[in-house]
């Protein structure tokens, strides 16, 4: 019987896997064995062989991941008990210690003071299920992430200057008489970055300026450490939680117009063809001329008369892009291009409608600009050897490219190599335009690796670039203020360490996936939220997914729901997994990524967060199909 210790991960049905520190083969752990360990508990667990499968039984947990729940309220005679809202957990815990009487159905947090069985005490009483905020509040509180900050990173932030002093002003180089501008949404409201171009004698002149986040937050400070803690700022639907404190994140360290403001810049010279043949990197101080908004510059390059003021910045901006773009393509690029869903809010923070969010130009334009800039900064520390924080963006793993190419067959297509990033740019070229254009391509997204933050630079494999990091948002990202950091001491003369950039890269990254998985739990809330009046309805939807249970479709607006195979009427349906497919076995009929269907929603839960849908059969083309 050997003993094996591990990262515990449980299923919403009730069983679990390790993943061995070792590296082994995942084990699979039977719901009657997990004893009182909890979905991400690190456990040691027997293993034993069950009618030659090879399955554990946790022992003993050595680390407690779940010591905060949140959850919702219920009473059983005269005892509290709540359920948690992660599904992962299916215990309910009793409370102790409840001095007064929480109503059903309120929204708590709860500590965690035994685990078999489960017992807490509530820590702070969140509002009613369903409330206005009260549900993205949970997400982000069973997250561990803190909305406040605390009283003494307020208060050094209380204490950060209001304007730019004169002698700092005065030991950097002045470029307050560009006109330079800043372009992002109308909500917008830490603005990290302005730029300014121009066209010279057939060349280009581009300067991208960054806040200069490093001059206000120093290293250990109150205001470092929280902002390492945070390591990033996060966007769910209805609120924004920074990474720093307002006073700075929307006050002295954001571009704001028609102010002095301290910058870090990446000056540029680009020949005819795009390519950068000289560059400067220096601390200045700039004086935003205007801030622009993306609807606004979309505008004047559609062709209206808006914003003469800044037409040779925007029209030489625009060539720019153009130039870079085909470069980049060139390389082989990969660009996903997938649209975005965007919900709206009322001001009570009920979803009244969905969007698909498509980058517009005006948004592109940034992009190449923020692209070029990164990989300009990133190319400078590695020949000056300044040790920094790489973006780096590694290989495929082979496994899941095979996977990919399964699917890809079934549309006569095939990623010959897949050890390029055109291999993939070729095949997305491929597939523009199918109706299973999106499945393909976010089933491509889904094959490659994640994203991540290096000390060490290992090249960006989807935007086929040797030298990449993040430079250009250091309001709002930690990693970017390091660089920073390790530029202006670079500038500075003095001797660097690269201690701590290991932790440090770990960190980004980890809080960085955090930050996305809230982004997508608040969203899915609020998506199926809005679904709710439309139960009943019928829809016309893309199969995005096949599992062992069902398939998942997705509709026009970007939400997608499951059809149970056990709901399918008429046969029994099989997951074949070579083919992506449910196949009836006596009909023969199948449902195939990719396919279109007809469905009905039957069920919006918001509890869960998930759709289902029913399968409709029969229908004929001049039903009624729900508009939304």
């Amino acid at each position: 019987m050997k003993a094996v210790v591990g990262k515990l991960g449980v299923n919403v049905k009730g069983f679990g896997f390790v993943a061995p520190e070792d590296g082994g083969a995942d084990i699979f752990i039977a719901p009657e064995n997990l004893r009182e360990a909890l979905n991400g508990d690190v456990v040691k667990v027997k293993i034993f062989f069950n009618g030659g499968r090879r399955e554990g039984s946790v022992v003993e947990v050595l680390e407690h991941a779940n010591k905060i729940i949140v959850g919702s309220v219920s009473r059983i005679g005269k005892n509290f008990f709540v359920t948690p809202d992660d599904r992962r957990i299916t215990q309910k815990i009793l409370l102790t210690k409840v001095r007064e009487k929480i109503p059903s159905h309120t929204k708590v947090v709860v500590e965690l003071i035994a685990w078999n069985p489960l017992r807490g005490h509530v820590i702070e009483v969140l509002g009613k299920e369903n409330a206005p905020g009260v549900e993205v509040r949970g997400i982000l509180v069973s997250h561990g992430v803190e909305e406040n900050f605390p009283p003494e990173v307020q208060a050094e932030a209380a204490r950060v200057e209001l304007e730019p002093s004169a002698e700092e002003i005065s030991k950097r180089v002045d470029r307050r008489a560009l006109k330079i501008v800043t372009i992002d949404g109308e909500d917008a409201k830490d603005l990290d970055d302005g730029v300014f171009a121009e066209e010279r004698d057939g060349e280009f002149f581009l300067g991208v300026y960054i806040a200069d986040v490093s001059h206000y937050v120093r290293p250990h400070t109150a205001l470092d450490r929280e902002a390492f803690e945070r390591g990033t700022s996060i966007y769910p639907v209805d609120r924004v939680v920074p990474m720093l404190p307002p006073e700075l994140s929307n006050g002295i360290c954001s571009l704001n117009a028609g102010v002095d403001r301290l910058a870090m810049a990446c000056e540029m010279k680009l020949n005819s063809a795009g390519r950068v043949v000289d560059y400067k990197i220096f601390p200045t101080v700039i004086h935003v001329h205007r801030r622009l908004s993306y609807t606004q510059v979309n505008k004047f390059l559609g062709g209206e008369k808006i914003l003469a003021d800044c037409a040779d910045n925007l029209n030489a901006l625009k060539k720019i892009h153009g130039l870079r773009k085909k470069i980049r393509e060139a390389r082989g690029a990969i660009d996903f291009n997938l649209p975005e869903m965007k919900i709206i809010l009322d001001a009570a923070g009920k979803p009244i409608e969905i969007t698909k969010r498509i980058q517009s130009v005006g948004e592109s334009i940034i992009e190449e600009c923020m692209l070029l800039a990164n990989e300009t900064v990133a190319e400078h520390t590695l020949k000056k050897k300044i040790p920094s924080v790489y973006r780096v963006h590694e290989l495929p793993n082979p496994e899941k490219v095979l996977t990919l190419n399964n699917l890809l067959a079934h549309f006569s297509l095939h990623i010959s190599k897949a050890s390029e990033p055109r291999d993939f740019q070729k095949i997305l070229a491929k597939v523009k335009g199918m109706p299973a254009e999106k499945v393909i391509t976010g089933y491509a997204l889904r094959t490659m690796q994640q994203a991540r933050y290096s000390p060490e630079n290992l090249g960006h494999f989807g935007l086929a670039a040797e030298f990449y990091t993040h430079f250009t948002s250091p309001i709002r990202r930690y990693p970017d203020l390091i660089v920073h950091r390790m530029l202006r001491a670079s500038f500075d003369g003095k001797k660097i360490s690269d201690k701590n950039l290991e932790e440090i890269s770990r960190q980004s990254s980890e809080r960085e996936r955090r930050a996305i998985e809230i982004e997508r739990e608040t969203l899915d809330l609020k998506a199926t939220e809005f679904m709710q009046p439309f139960v009943g309805k019928k829809f016309d939807g893309v199969i995005e997914s096949v599992t062992s249970f069902g398939f998942f479709v997705e509709l026009e607006n970007g939400v997608d729901g499951l059809v149970r195979a056990a709901d399918i009427r008429n046969d029994y349906y099989e997951f074949v997994e070579r083919e992506f497919a449910l196949i009836g076995q006596s009909t023969g009929k199948s449902f195939h990524i990719g396919d279109r269907v007809r469905v009905k929603l039957i069920s919006a839960d918001t509890k869960l967060r998930q759709l289902t849908f029913e399968l409709v059969s029969g229908v004929t083309d001049d039903d009624l199909i729900a508009k939304i």
